[in-house]
């Protein structure tokens, strides 16, 4: 059962989509529901999410998709199909490696391989802007990836060197908006940027830290990031 703010927040999202195709603000939505801060909306979203009633879309500003409405007001929504890879039948013919450390080759006589999005280009260096369209799709062997919902981002940078990450590599990433110390992470900033980072806490802050020296860790209040995924494989082509 949704609280009044939640199901307030979901219908207005949902109305905004129906009438404009695009997501409100989260100013919108903090002054639509008479809220004092932005961090109120970061709750009410991650607990919709945690519900099945939206999807945040990866490494995507301002970007939800309304998977379901309360069946009391509109029990046909909730038939939609939510988003599963596809699986392909064919061959793979590139190598493909985990972060780190060893090489992995993927037979050309593979049989099955699951199909997952690439959506465009994550900065390991400088955050850039948060990338907002899919741009092709890729196939992998199932067991590269495991459960759970995956995309992959092309490497603009060298700020992961040290982790193996290079430029022009593509990472696959397992979406989850937590993260524990250490992990690699896909990080939203501010709602506008996106970057892969290792994620670390200092105190009640995030800490966004490269594997580069010649980069410095980026501190954070709480409410400006946003993990959007962690990395669980690396694809390299030579």
């Amino acid at each position: 059962m949704l609280t009044r703010k939640q199901h307030e927040l979901l219908l207005f999202i949902h109305e905004r989509l129906k009438e404009t195709g695009i997501p409100p603000s989260f100013d919108e939505m903090k002054d639509a529901l008479d809220l004092a801060s932005k961090s109120g909306i970061h709750r009410l979203i991650t607990a919709l999410e945690e519900r099945g009633f939206i999807r945040r879309l990866a490494n995507r500003a301002r970007a939800l998709e309304v998977l379901r409405l309360p069946d009391s007001i509109a029990p046909g929504l909730n038939a939609q199909k939510k988003f599963s890879p596809s699986v392909i039948e064919g061959s793979l013919g590139r190598n493909v490696t985990p972060p780190r450390p060893q090489t992995r080759s993927v037979d050309d006589s593979a049989s099955t391989i699951v199909s997952i999005p690439v959506m465009g280009r994550i900065a390991a260096g400088v955050p850039i802007s948060a990338i907002q369209n899919q741009t092709h799709m890729i196939g992998l062997p199932p067991d590269m990836i495991g459960n759970g919902e995956h995309y992959a981002l092309e490497v603009k940078g060298d700020s992961m060197i040290e982790a193996g990450i290079f430029d022009g590599d593509t990472v696959v990433i397992k979406r989850s908006d937590t993260a524990n110390p250490g992990e690699i992470v896909v990080a939203l900033i501010d709602d506008e940027e996106a970057t892969l980072k290792r994620f670390r806490r200092k105190g009640a802050s995030i800490a966004l830290e490269a594997a580069n020296p010649a980069y410095e860790t980026r501190i954070f209040g709480p409410d400006r990031v946003q993990v959007q995924g962690k990395l669980v494989g690396l694809i390299r082509r030579y």
